[in-house]
């Protein structure tokens, strides 16, 4: 679970390294103002939404280190790694940087158990699936 003071703090961090007011930072990532003034001020916890709105918009920023605090800020161009066995020699990058030409899509695609292909009848295309796991290391895909 995210430590909502931590995080604000680490989020302040972020504002500082940038030279940005909460308003622009909020403009920059396409969300409310009073978002950013309530996760500051603790009334409220950062959703997903917004932690892959500040990822995907600073890459200086590791996703384990806004939520956790470990790691390093700004990151260093190793960090953070992920390895995907679909990249060449599995090589540890970025998960800003993968370009698409390089994420494979050898394996067709599979039910789990027996829920049938999650974009039937929808109307929705998934763009990023994100895998969180207990070491702090994560996957990402990208559709």
């Amino acid at each position: 679970m995210v430590n909502t003071d931590k995080f604000a703090s680490r989020l302040g961090k972020i504002l500082k390294y940038y030279d940005l007011s909460a308003a622009s930072f909020a403009d920059k990532i396409e969300v409310g103002r009073s978002s950013i003034s309530h996760i500051l001020s603790g009334r409220n916890k950062p959703s997903l939404d917004f932690v892959m709105k500040v990822v995907k918009n600073f890459p200086e920023v590791e996703l384990y280190w806004l939520l956790n605090g470990k790691g390093e800020f700004p990151a260093s161009s190793t960090s953070p790694l992920i390895e995907n066995k679909n990249l060449p020699q599995g090589k540890p990058v970025s998960s800003q940087n993968v370009p698409d030409e390089k994420i494979q899509h050898n394996n067709p695609p599979q039910t789990v158990s027996g829920i049938p292909d999650f974009k039937k009848g929808k109307g929705k295309d998934i763009q990023r699936i994100v895998i969180f796991y207990t070491d702090g290391s994560f996957e990402a895909f990208e559709n």
